[in-house]
């Protein structure tokens, strides 16, 4: 009976403690009031797409593949699955599997897919001796499998359809009986997917699909006489039409500093590569860069040259981008700028975590991890029978946290209990974090953001000021005891 009372309590407050998705949530506490240089990437920060450009990318690729390296024309038959795949998985290029990884280096199991469908269990464990991946086949710190790591992370929201192809390619090869090598399908994928962006095939397409109300946080900015700069790797015919409809055609008076072709990451770590000025045609210059001024484009460059011509250096310096590791990993470890990763899909998933549903099936498998917890002890036959019960229901009760979210690979930021890698990353790049750029718009620049005191393994559950409406859950049952008596 006290335990439904606890899990009735808990649902009460739940439901009532519904999360904000234009919230910012701060992973490290950062003032507003100390931010003088706010700096932007383009895609997927200022600018966001229709989904019809993952098709785009999808087909095109796919296309490439068989035109020019000779893959199977039956291929053309696949199409693009718009909720097949999420951001942060992992591929091993050797065994051609897509898996969602914990904070632990742990696969997450029902998350394995060869091709389209999923590996068993006991096939993913006999493959890896388990279902730990050690760390020197992890990826490497951008998410890359170089230099003997065979994983791949996939990082940016643009990866989606290129997951999506491989998947594609390996369910027909395997679909056909045809023997071939993973590695040289997996690079032949990442070849079509970046002739896509590199010979600009999809940049003459308008799929820019709305700001966000980016214009009114730029304007928010400038009118606080906050300097604003734009590093983006896309080209500048690219990111001119999307800013002019964005913002309009003197969306350049906005920025202080505008690279476009940056070449991220390599930009914020190669000393080597100058600037060059390019002209409104997109034609390029090649006299010496000794300043970066307001109205022109930049291309290329280095982030040491960029510092050294602007001197907008450290924690003054907030930068949003939504890749965690092209944009923010060096930035916040090498020269303590401040950093904010755009994660659209948060908005998706605190909708989810908002609903009836959701609240009720994770309020009760925390109750049934609870009474498991405090039960174990009791060795007499008949209290092992019932925590045995509680253990196959909650077992049970896993998949369906995870399917709420993707029925293939579940939520961005979860493997069930734990965070993801991409949660972890996540955590040690950002200092905040948000659905979209107009989330600012809710907060005067002025504002601190503080992360929430989450209470460490060996701490008290319950901290006062976190427990809503000041009314924490033990009070409550007190309470509810003294009225039952």
């Amino acid at each position: 009976e006290r335990t439904y009372l606890y899990y009735e309590i808990l649902i009460d407050i739940i439901s009532t403690n519904s999360v904000n998705p234009d919230t910012i949530f701060a992973n490290n506490e950062m003032s507003l009031r100390d931010i003088e240089i706010y700096g932007f990437d383009y895609d997927y920060t200022l600018a966001f797409y229709s989904s019809h450009l993952h098709t785009l990318i999808f087909n095109i690729a796919r296309d490439i593949l068989i035109s020019k390296h000779r893959y199977p024309e039956g291929l053309r038959k696949y199409e693009y699955i718009p909720n097949f795949a999420v951001r942060g998985l992992h591929y091993d290029v050797q065994k051609a599997l897509l898996m969602k990884i914990d904070a632990f280096h742990y696969i997450q199991l029902g998350t394995v897919y060869r091709g389209l469908n999923p590996v068993p269990d006991e096939e993913v464990i006999a493959m890896y001796e388990g279902s730990h991946v050690p760390l020197e086949i992890m990826s490497d710190f951008y998410g890359k499998s170089t230099h003997g790591h065979t994983m791949k992370q996939f990082m940016d929201i643009f990866s989606l359809p290129e997951m999506t192809l491989l998947s594609c390619v390996n369910d027909f090869f395997m679909r056909h009986n045809i023997d071939y090598e993973p590695v040289h399908l997996y690079k032949d994928v990442k070849e079509a997917i970046r002739d896509v962006h590199v010979k600009g095939i999809m940049y003459r397409a308008k799929y820019v699909c709305y700001g966000e109300q980016s214009h009114a946080v730029l304007k928010k900015l400038s009118e606080h006489g906050k300097k604003m700069f734009l590093i983006t790797n896309s080209p500048f015919d690219f990111v001119n039409r999307g800013m002019t409809y964005i913002v309009g055609k003197d969306w350049r008076e906005l920025f202080d500093v505008v690279i476009v072709q940056a070449d991220k990451p390599s930009f914020f770590n190669d000393r080597r590569k100058p600037f060059r000025r390019v002209t409104d045609k997109g034609a390029l210059l090649w006299d010496r860069i000794h300043r970066l001024d307001k109205g022109q484009i930049y291309k290329q460059g280095n982030l040491y040259e960029f510092l050294r011509l602007t001197g907008w250096r450290g924690s003054k310096v907030l930068y949003f981008g939504d890749h965690i590791y092209s944009d923010l990993a060096d930035l916040t470890l090498k020269h303590g700028w401040r950093t904010g990763a755009i994660i659209p899909e948060l908005r998706k998933e605190i909708k989810i975590m908002n609903t009836e549903q959701y609240v009720h099936v994770m309020t009760w498998l925390q109750s049934l991890t609870g009474l498991i917890e405090q039960m174990q002890v009791h060795r007499d036959p008949a209290s092992q029978a019932v925590v045995d019960e509680w253990i196959r229901e909650r077992e049970a009760m896993k998949p369906q946290t995870k399917d709420i979210f993707n029925a293939q690979f579940g939520s961005l930021f979860r493997t069930y209990h734990n965070p993801t890698y991409f949660s972890r990353r996540l955590s040690r790049f950002a200092d905040i974090y948000m659905a979209s750029i107009s989330c600012l718009l809710n907060y005067d620049l002025q504002h601190t953001f503080f992360p929430r005191r989450t209470p460490l393994q060996h701490e008290s559950p319950f901290w006062p000021e976190y427990s809503p409406a000041g009314l924490n859950v033990s009070s409550r049952l007190h309470r509810s005891k003294a009225e039952s008596d």
